[in-house]
């Protein structure tokens, strides 16, 4: 009797059109990396009607140009008439590596060392958010995300100050396609993040990876069904934020 008082209330609530309540909010966020997976990506977004958080940098993609080149505004426009958000993920995407005793931040590009000021941190970040407009005609939104998730104390402090809060991911939100896909079979990520994830997670993945010999995104598709069959919800950062 419990099951079939279950399955009616069940049945009534799909045939008027009225939404479950949410077993907990998940907020999926997506660097740029390669950008070899892109369109399946959007694909999958829009099927589920789910807003991510793009963080956006001018890196090298499997096309031979890079990410916020003139070629790819059509894909960042779609993904703005799409309804999602964006941040920077800095313009060139270096490493940041530690703070000098004079407040100075450590950036590697390319193998050489720079030294960033403040002005010139927030000039990195400004970048993508530059070039974005240009491409888009729409700002980026005050968050940040550090390549790698490699922060500084005065990183952290120089973005705040020019309007971008950092961005980090949940240790069970890491959806692992920058593992290696022999060690780590697609399969054995979706099981883990189907098992691990709870209210609140922000996730992590990229729009493609250069070193994963078997892509992880179709997984995304399995992932956000098991996701919303478990009552989870989803929602863009600045709403985990209060923006």
């Amino acid at each position: 009797m419990r099951r079939a008082a279950s399955f009616l209330l069940l049945w009534a609530a799909v045939a008027t059109g009225e939404q479950k309540p949410c077993a907990g909010t998940l907020y999926l966020t997506i660097d740029t990396g390669s950008m070899s997976q892109a369109e399946r990506i959007r694909t999958i977004l829009k099927k589920h009607n789910i807003k991510a958080t793009f963080f956006v940098a001018q890196e090298r993609t499997v096309h031979d140009d890079k990410t916020l080149d003139p070629g790819w505004a059509p894909y960042w426009k779609a993904l703005v008439a799409d309804g999602h958000s964006f941040g920077s993920h800095t313009f060139r995407h270096g490493k940041l590596t530690g703070d000098t005793p004079d407040g100075r931040i450590k950036y590697l590009v390319d193998g050489k060392l720079e030294l960033l000021t403040k002005a010139t941190f927030c000039d990195e970040l400004r970048r993508s958010d530059t070039r974005f407009q240009e491409l888009t005609g729409r700002k980026l939104d005050g968050f940040w995300r550090a390549p790698g998730g490699h922060t500084t104390p005065k990183a952290i402090e120089y973005a705040a100050a020019c309007g971008y809060k950092h961005v980090d991911w949940a240790p069970a939100g890491f959806l692992g396609d920058e593992l290696s896909s022999e060690k780590f079979p697609n399969a054995l990520l979706l099981k883990r993040a189907l098992a691990n994830l709870k209210a609140g997670d922000i996730m992590m993945m990229h729009l493609g990876i250069w070193s994963r010999k078997d892509p992880w995104a179709p997984e995304l598709e399995p992932l956000l069904t098991g996701l919303e069959a478990k009552g989870f919800c989803f929602a863009a950062i600045g709403a985990k934020y209060g923006r």
